[in-house]
């Protein structure tokens, strides 16, 4: 794995990252700057370089609570990983429904239409299967494996960052 291309790849990401997670922007470039020289010691480690994204996230994660953790406050610190007023009015929702209606026409016929009818209009698998004239677990399948293929067509073409609950706190087209 090359460290440059890794740095071209992913700086931009994550110095948005923590900026939105701090409030010194000095701070916030010192820490992007601690995330890429620990990427840059311990990218030999990384086994699979499938999940180096998950695995600089992380990094960056820990190198912010490492922040907070040794010269601030604790109610600094929960502030930073509780979503701000800020945080909170900033809506996706356009730009996610954009690039999903981008990616939906991708997908194979069968799979759009339950995507579309499930995810779009609400229907539930049940409602689904007898609209389909099809099984209750071969309309579940479908729509699993039609939400699946959407998520590897948007992971191809998007990052979408959500928090616990599923709420989107990041995304931008790629």
């Amino acid at each position: 794995m090359d460290i440059q291309r890794v740095w071209r790849e992913y700086q931009e990401p994550i110095k948005r990252f923590v900026a939105k997670r701090m409030d010194n922007h000095a701070d916030a470039e010192d820490i992007v700057q601690n995330v890429f020289m620990k990427i840059n010691d311990h990218i030999s480690e990384l086994k699979d370089e499938k999940k180096i994204q998950p695995w600089i996230y992380q990094i960056a994660r820990n190198s912010i609570a490492d922040y907070y953790r040794r010269g601030k406050k604790s109610e600094e610190f929960t502030d930073c990983f509780n979503l701000n007023e800020e945080n909170k009015k900033e809506d996706y929702s356009k730009e996610v429904i954009s690039c999903f209606q981008d990616v939906i026409h991708q997908l194979p016929e069968k799979y759009r239409e339950v995507v579309e009818l499930s995810e779009l209009k609400g229907m539930s698998q049940k409602e689904l299967s007898e609209y389909l004239d099809i099984s209750y677990s071969g309309a579940k399948s479908r729509v699993q494996r039609g939400r699946e293929m959407m998520k590897n067509l948007l992971q191809g073409c998007c990052h979408i960052e959500s928090d616990k609950y599923g709420n989107i706190v990041d995304f931008y087209i790629k």
